[in-house]
């Protein structure tokens, strides 16, 4: 398993952004990119400090040894598959349909959000991680090793290899991994299931309405949840 030491980052929103903040932090050189070209991250780039460059997606899935797609899953379809071939790649999607449209085999269970990034990426060893937390959760939980207040984060992938790159990738950034095993077995990840960003704050306060709970979710604090509570709610 080689070790990475270049991180390319393709999606510059919280998720993106949140990353290349802790990859930095933790001595990782970042490539940023999105859709809309190196020019509108300069700002952001500057801000993440000196380890932190801005380049075009296809220099980034290019250059790095190990890249994250954290793009809308409606956006995976443009991601480049010609560059990413032969890559591991982190997928941080989840599936909202009324944001990335209707996808039938996600709404009658056939795939995983996560095989169906596999099936848009079928040179690519893809790993499912970083979609289950808040960003600002993300960034606030970040710990060393062995601290005893340390959160785990679960992960899912076909490929062992992929899946080890990809543990050793979250212990640098401040995490744990709890393995769920393949592709297919990333349900628990989803959005509305039993790991999906609850883990990591306060028990939700009864009685509040969807547009109360998404407003109680980015100002709750973070809560760590440690590898054997993310397995007790796997149980």
């Amino acid at each position: 398993m080689s070790m990475t030491r270049t991180l390319g980052i393709i999606g510059s929103g919280m998720i993106g952004g949140t990353v290349a903040r802790l990859a930095a932090d933790a001595g990782l050189d970042v490539i940023l990119s999105n859709s809309r070209g190196p020019r509108t991250l300069a700002d952001l780039a500057a801000d993440l400090g000196p380890r932190v460059r801005a380049a075009s997606v296809t220099e980034a899935a290019r250059a790095a040894d190990l890249i994250v797609a954290a793009v809308p899953l409606g956006a995976v379809g443009r991601l480049p598959t010609d560059a990413l071939a032969g890559r591991t790649v982190i997928d941080t999607t989840n599936y909202y349909a009324e944001r990335d449209g209707r996808i039938a085999a996600l709404d009658t269970g056939e795939l995983t959000s996560s095989a169906y990034v596999q099936r848009h990426l079928p040179a690519s060893r893809v790993v499912k991680a970083l979609n289950n937390v808040f960003f600002r959760h993300l960034l606030d939980l970040a710990r060393p090793a062995h601290a005893p207040d340390r959160s785990a984060l679960p992960l899912a992938a076909d490929d062992q290899a992929a899946k080890a790159e990809v543990i050793a990738l979250l212990d640098t950034l401040g995490y744990d991994a709890v393995d769920l095993g393949t592709l297919a077995d990333s349900r628990p990840a989803q959005p509305g299931a039993a790991l999906q960003a609850l883990p990591y704050m306060p028990p939700l306060p009864e009685g509040l309405g969807e547009r109360e709970i998404q407003q109680w979710i980015f100002q709750a604090p973070a809560v760590p949840a440690p590898a054997r509570r993310i397995r007790e709610l796997l149980s």
